[in-house]
C-alpha cells in the first residue's frame, strides 16, 4: 500500500470523525485500544480551528478529544496514522502538539495527561506484538513524571482470525483486507460498521476541487 495513502488517511478520516454525532465511534476505538471505559468525551477544537493554517506536513491526526474515564481519569486522547518517514519524529511531534494545544483551552481547564494511538501500516519496531506501549520520563514543566505514553499499533503484526476482541475487531478492521472475519466484524460491530458506511459515503460523494 502507498504510504502517503497512510497519511491521507488522517484527512479522510479527520473529515468523516470529527463531528457531535461520530464520538460513539471514537470512544469505541479508544476504548477497545485503551482496554478502559469512558464515562465522559468531547472533542477538543484544535484539529478543526487550526488545519487550514497548519504547513502540510504538519497537518496530521484524525482525532483529539478529552475523555473522563469511569475512574474519573481526565486524559487528552489523539489518534493519528503514520507513514514510513520519519516515524519517531512524527510520534513525538504529534504528542507534543495534541498535549500542549490544551494551553488554548479555558483557564479553569486543567492541564492533564495525553496519551497518543499511532497506526502504522507497516513493521517497525523489532518485537512481535502488534500493539506497543511506550512510556517516557520526563520533568518539563506541564508533563508531569512517567506521564509521557504512546500506543503503537503495527497492522501487518496481526494474524489472528477467530474469537477476536474488541481491540482485535478494531485492529483487523484497519488493516482491510477483505475476508469473512471482516465481514462478520462489520457486521457484529455496530461502530465499526457506521464507520465503514460513513467511509463509503465519504468516498462515494468525494468531488475534485
Amino acid at each position: 500500500m502507498n504510504r502517503k495513502f497512510i497519511s491521507n488517511s488522517n484527512y479522510v478520516l479527520r473529515k468523516i470523525l470529527n463531528k457531535e454525532e461520530c464520538l460513539d465511534i471514537i470512544k469505541d476505538f479508544i476504548e477497545s485500544i485503551l482496554d478502559i471505559k469512558i464515562k465522559e468525551i468531547q472533542l477538543n477544537p484544535y484539529l478543526h480551528k487550526k488545519e487550514k493554517y497548519l504547513p502540510k506536513e504538519e497537518n496530521f491526526g484524525i482525532a483529539d478529544v478529552r475523555i473522563k474515564t469511569e475512574e474519573d481519569e481526565e486524559l487528552n486522547v489523539g489518534i493519528q496514522f503514520i507513514d514510513g518517514i520519519y516515524v519517531q519524529t512524527k510520534i513525538l511531534m504529534y504528542y507534543s502538539q495534541i498535549h500542549l494545544n490544551q494551553l488554548e483551552y479555558e483557564e479553569t481547564r486543567e492541564f492533564t495527561k495525553t496519551i497518543t494511538i499511532n497506526i502504522l501500516d507497516f513493521n517497525y519496531f523489532s518485537s512481535q506484538e502488534y500493539l506497543k506501549v511506550i512510556k517516557i520520563k520526563s520533568n518539563e514543566r506541564y508533563v508531569n513524571l512517567e506521564e509521557i505514553e504512546f500506543y503503537v499499533l503495527e497492522l501487518p503484526k496481526f494474524t489472528k482470525e477467530n474469537n477476536l476482541s474488541k481491540r482485535e475487531e478494531w485492529t483487523k478492521y484497519l488493516q482491510g483486507y477483505p475476508n469473512e472475519t471482516l465481514e462478520k466484524i462489520k457486521k457484529e460491530n455496530k461502530n465499526i460498521k457506521l464507520l465503514d458506511e460513513l467511509t463509503e459515503r465519504y468516498w462515494a460523494e468525494e468531488k475534485m476541487e
